[in-house]
């Protein structure tokens, strides 16, 4: 499997992702940082690659979706963008909701903890 069919398919397969240098717990860059904590404030589990240890997806990620910086988040399968737009949606409440609603198409658990 060539390495945008492997993009593809952690897309599909997970309702919240993000392609970041590091990991949430970790991150190696201050906007992937930023972008992980307003997914994990959410308060719903999402995917993360870490592209820093994937160098092919770190290279071919940008084509992908024609967007040429990190971090990337997807939900529901489409980029939804990076930092600045996540913070954005994050401060709006629109990005909870899309979110929790991806989990929800997914039929996967939703924590209302957080509502």
């Amino acid at each position: 499997m060539d390495v945008m069919e492997r993009i593809k398919r952690v897309v599909e397969e997970n309702p919240v992702i993000i392609f970041m240098k590091g990991s949430p717990k970790l991150p190696q860059c201050g906007f992937s940082s930023r972008a992980a904590q307003a997914l994990m404030a959410c308060g719903q589990e999402f995917a993360y690659v870490d592209v820093i240890q994937d160098p092919e997806v770190f290279q071919n990620l940008p084509q992908f979706a024609d967007w040429p910086t990190f971090p990337q988040i997807y939900v529901g399968g489409e980029l939804i963008g990076g930092c600045d737009i996540t913070l954005e949606m994050f401060e709006s409440g629109e990005l909870e909701k899309m979110v929790k609603q991806a989990r929800i198409d997914a039929g996967l658990d939703v924590n209302e903890a957080t509502a």
